[in-house]
């Protein structure tokens, strides 16, 4: 292909546009993580205001909100997200990444309409939380595969991943970001109202805070909708899908002279027997990897009070208010944000380009499996012998080597396997199978692990059980990684399209010891 200005771009310094790139693309991931892992705590407050049953119960049960309505609620939201990565991520490929617009304001409208579902009953409140909590899913489901492929096709060779590494790195702090402010406005709320306590019911203005949290999540997605329509086109789309090349070596300003022949890219369809010859390993690889690793990470972040004893780590709910309760939640959840999750993140950025995508892949995995291993088989047994600063230490542990692992070099993957034609496309899919894996592993984890007495039969499997699958799910994906993931290191996109000279080089297998 004769075309300068590419591997002109592949080896340029780092410039502002990568930064630019960066924060543009990170921005959408927090917003993201801020509006999916905002639900927990949210989880709370709706518990004492709709779901008021402490006549009913003795212990921590009472204002818990029914499992088939957590379910609902996060697997509306997740289901969104599965839609959303198929949609963006086609037009994506045939619009181009300008269409990350439309996905930002679906987030920023659904955001504040999620705040206003007001009615005068309790289901329909719900409802209409969840149908807005789904187009929410929708517009989170577009950034995935267009903020990879932006943040994708303004990197040079050197930082690629890293850099791209950072952009999902955003997602800790998105998780920061939610529970932060959860505290806020809790904090707040508590002072102003001078609640009494948990035996009265949740005051007027609990309901008005967790809609406040909710609506707050339109900020940063609508901050990064203006920066997005401030940034130019991406330099490798303009070329290699809008066929301009002159426009692509102006935009990001290279010294020499692009070249304005090209030519023909190959004409095969996505999954024709040529796709599936070139890339259907990759997108296997891809598929499976990100839903396995969704099962694990979704489950136990989603529902980390499911799996530590909450009567030591968090106080019973019969002796704090609605405000306090939330609160003390949403703190321990940005401690293991700050403590194992971003840490897990920067970890890949640091080592990804000097250790390989597939390795970092691997050892996460391992890693994982062995956490949940270790803190699921002898569960009960750390419990009853109060050996929690270990048990959490090593709940901490899962967190990070899913970040410095999995978790991070899933997103990375898909949009440096394929063509420039398809790279949107698949990563959609890639990350849809995810969110299919999320919706697997939360909804499952949360019936799975229930052990209660219901008519003198055991409901769920129990805890120990629960995280014992998960672990070997995370064995399931390292066999998946070592025999069907190729390493990408040293390679150049635009390899991707002479695809007859690439596939001897992608698929060698990398040793691991």
């Amino acid at each position: 292909m004769a075309l300068q200005v590419l591997p002109d771009l592949d080896s340029a310094r780092t410039q502002y546009y990568h930064f630019k790139a960066i924060i543009v693309a990170g921005m959408g991931l927090l917003t993201d993580a801020y509006d999916l892992f905002c639900l927990p705590p949210i989880m709370r407050l709706l518990g004492r205001i709709y779901f008021d049953d402490s006549k009913k119960h003795k212990g921590d049960q009472l204002y818990e909100v029914p499992k088939e309505v957590i379910s609902s609620m996060v697997g509306t939201a997740l289901l969104g997200t599965v839609i959303g990565q198929l949609v963006f991520g086609y037009l994506g490929d045939r619009i181009g990444p300008r269409v990350y617009g439309l996905a930002l304001m679906l987030m920023v409208l659904s955001s504040i309409g999620c705040g206003l579902s007001f009615s005068t009953s309790t289901t329909s409140v719900l409802s209409t939380l969840m149908f807005f909590r789904f187009v929410l899913g929708v517009g989170i489901g577009g950034d995935y595969p267009l903020s990879a492929t932006i943040m994708l096709e303004f990197d040079n060779r050197k930082t690629r991943r890293a850099f791209r590494a950072a952009v999902f790195s955003m997602q800790g702090f998105g998780i920061l970001m939610s529970s932060t402010v959860t505290m806020i406005v809790c904090a707040i709320f508590n002072r102003a109202s001078n609640y009494p306590g948990p035996k009265d019911s949740a005051p007027e203005s609990a309901d008005l805070a967790w809609r406040l949290i909710l609506m707050i999540g339109a900020v940063p997605a609508g901050l990064t909708y203006y920066l997005r329509m401030k940034m130019l086109e991406t330099p490798r789309n303009t070329p290699l899908v809008e066929r301009n090349v002159t426009q692509a070596a102006t935009d990001i300003s290279l010294s020499q002279t692009a070249e304005e022949s090209l030519s023909n890219p190959p004409s095969y369809s996505l999954f024709s027997k040529e796709f599936l010859h070139h890339h259907g390993r990759d997108l296997f690889s891809c598929v499976a990897n990100w839903f396995l690793v969704d099962v694990v990470f979704y489950s136990s972040n989603l529902f980390q009070s499911k799996i530590y004893d909450t009567d030591r780590f968090l106080p019973s709910k019969r002796e704090v208010n609605v405000f306090e309760d939330a609160f003390q939640y949403a703190k321990l959840q940005a401690i293991i944000a700050i403590c194992s999750t971003i840490p897990g993140y920067y970890a890949t950025v640091y080592f990804i380009d000097r250790v390989g995508r597939v390795k970092i892949q691997i050892i996460g995995f391992f890693f994982m499996a062995l956490g949940m291993f270790a803190i699921g088989i002898p569960y009960y047994t750390y419990r009853d012998n109060h050996a929690y600063i270990r048990f959490m230490f090593l709940y901490g542990l899962t967190f990070f080597f899913s970040n410095f692992g999995p978790n991070t070099t899933t997103f990375i993957a898909p949009a440096e396997l394929f063509p420039a034609r398809f790279r949107s496309t698949c990563q959609g899919i890639s990350g849809a199978a995810g969110k299919i894996g999320a919706i697997t592993g939360s909804v499952g984890f949360l019936w799975a692990s229930q052990n209660e007495k219901k008519n003198g039969d055991t409901e769920g499997i129990g805890m120990t059980a629960s995280l014992v699958i998960l672990g070997g799910i995370c064995i399931l994906g390292m066999i998946v990684t070592y025999f069907f993931t190729g390493e990408t290191n040293g390679i150049s996109l635009e390899e991707n399209e002479n695809e007859d000279d690439i596939r001897s080089q992608i698929f060698e297998f990398i040793s691991v010891v």
